[in-house]
């Protein structure tokens, strides 16, 4: 069973950077697309990235493109986050889950990672 690990989210000031990462346990982890989240206070879980099970494909959420890119490595059971000219607007819970296919819609993902805090300081 594919349980994923997230870490990294810590304090930081709008224009920084921060790399997120997913690690998972257990052998099926390669074979899974993977997605990150995000959750602030009040609103709901949002589609962040995604990238395909081999790495070639990505999706971004508007908001993020050109400022993050998810990558993979899956000899390390391993799937970053880069985040780069941080906003405020960013600060959330993020988290990150597996699927079958770059889906948006978080009722497509299963296996959610506990959450790591992103907070973006102005």
């Amino acid at each position: 069973q594919v349980q994923p690990v997230g870490s990294g989210g810590e304090q930081v000031q709008a224009g920084g950077s921060l790399r997120l990462s997913c690690a998972a346990s257990g052998l099926t982890f390669s074979t899974n697309v993977v997605g990150w989240f995000r959750q602030a206070p009040g609103k709901e879980r949002e589609f962040v990235a995604a990238i395909s099970r081999s790495g070639d494909s990505t999706k971004y959420a508007d908001s993020v493109k050109g400022r993050f890119v998810i990558s993979r490595e899956n000899t390390k059971k391993a799937v970053d986050l880069q985040m780069n000219n941080l906003k405020p607007e960013d600060a959330a819970v993020y988290y990150c889950a597996v699927s079958t296919g770059l889906y948006v819609l978080p009722s497509y993902y299963t296996h959610w990672g506990q959450g790591t805090q992103v907070t973006v300081s102005s």
